[in-house]
């Protein structure tokens, strides 16, 4: 019997080789926006890792939609010359498909790095900025106080979703994945924890899910058919009263019917503070992945500390999903794909100048 996991699967128009998804991972290392050394290096090394799937980190569609002013950005010539190269260094020695995840990050907007804190940085500071939500509500962790969106402006930024999605196509880009997770501005207008206004795009599910749908229409409008458009939601926000399953599933339902080629499983990330996470362990966000994948008939991508070959494949072979996300694992291993092959007898694909590292038990672990 074949391994689930190194079986093909098609995603709208695109085959995959496999059901191993590297899923979007902040880097905080471009300046102004762009791209440079660093997503030659970091990028170059996954298009490498025999992965099905390779998507791009979080890239915001406005300078103020960026979580951290390091954050990738792809809003105008300047930011998509620089993407484009990564792109094309890439293509030099890869076909793996590519997908690039774009971004607002509404009211968690404006922090500094990780690795410096991670704090909220005031709009008054250097490096801060004016931050923008559904409603003027802040993180309970002492975030700055956002600005509510008017009308105008919500109209605007879906703009800059298209916009950036039409420079991604044009870039080279495979695909696209829509940010509707982790307590950024898509995830704002969908919870009511972080969203009350009293407007069309507040209220009823109906209302809060308006945002996000006019974005995905907005954007299967404005590029070409054949580049394929998925969705990264949290299906909870882990707190009471928040979003929860039941309205993941009837989102997933209205985005599957209006073109979405896939949905992208998460949780949490609207409020740290709040959330009442279960205990964490291998898998634990996949009965989520499981439940929407029931209701819907295009492919689910499954993810949470998910590190060893084996439960990768035994999730797809249980129908937890249809594709699993190595996220912090291939950080640590960005040749986990190599691995899982070996372990689970399936084949990826290589550059030949690697051909010969594959130990001879292995022999056909490589493919061209």
């Amino acid at each position: 019997m074949g391994s689930k996991l190194f079986s093909e699967i098609k995603i709208g128009t695109l085959n995959l080789q496999n059901r191993i998804v590297i899923p979007p991972m902040c880097q905080y290392s471009a300046s102004g926006g762009l791209a440079n050394e660093w997503h030659l290096s970091h990028y170059g090394n996954l298009a490498f890792s025999g992965s099905g799937l390779l998507i791009f980190e979080a890239t915001a569609v406005a300078p103020e939609g960026r979580i951290s002013y390091a954050d990738l950005g792809l809003w105008n010539d300047e930011t998509a010359v620089a993407l484009r190269h990564v792109v094309n260094f890439i293509r030099l020695h890869s076909q793996i498909p590519l997908a690039l995840q774009i971004s607002h990050a509404g009211r968690k907007a404006s922090t500094n790095l990780p690795w410096k804190g991670g704090g909220y940085i005031n709009s008054d500071q250097s490096q801060g900025w004016q931050t923008y939500a559904p409603s003027a509500i802040a993180q309970s962790t002492g975030g700055t106080i956002p600005k509510e969106l008017s009308i105008n402006e919500i109209e605007k930024i879906i703009e800059n979703f298209t916009h950036t999605a039409k420079l991604a196509a044009g870039i080279g880009f495979d695909a696209i994945e829509i940010h509707a997770a982790h307590g950024y501005l898509i995830h704002q207008f969908l919870s009511p924890i972080t969203n009350n206004r009293s407007d069309d795009y507040g209220g009823s599910l109906e209302n809060r899910m308006r945002f996000v749908i006019k974005i995905l229409e907005a954007i299967k409008s404005a590029i070409p058919s054949e580049i394929v458009v998925g969705i990264r939601i949290s299906a909870t926000d882990w707190i009471e009263g928040g979003w929860d399953l039941q309205q993941s599933i009837a989102l997933s339902k209205e985005l599957e019917k209006r073109g979405a080629a896939y949905i992208h499983v998460s949780t949490g990330g609207l409020d740290n503070s709040l959330q009442q996470l279960p205990p964490l362990g291998t898998g634990y966000q996949l009965p989520f992945a499981e439940a929407i994948r029931k209701d819907i008939n295009i492919p689910v991508i499954g993810v949470g500390l998910i590190t060893d070959p084996r439960s990768a494949e035994q999730a797809i072979r249980d129908g937890k999903a249809d594709l699993i996300a190595i996220g912090r694992a291939a950080l640590f291993d960005p040749h986990w794909g190599w691995h899982a092959a070996a372990a689970l007898g399936g084949q990826v694909k290589i550059p030949p100048q690697y051909m010969r590292s594959a130990p001879h038990e292995f022999k056909n672990l490589f493919e061209l």
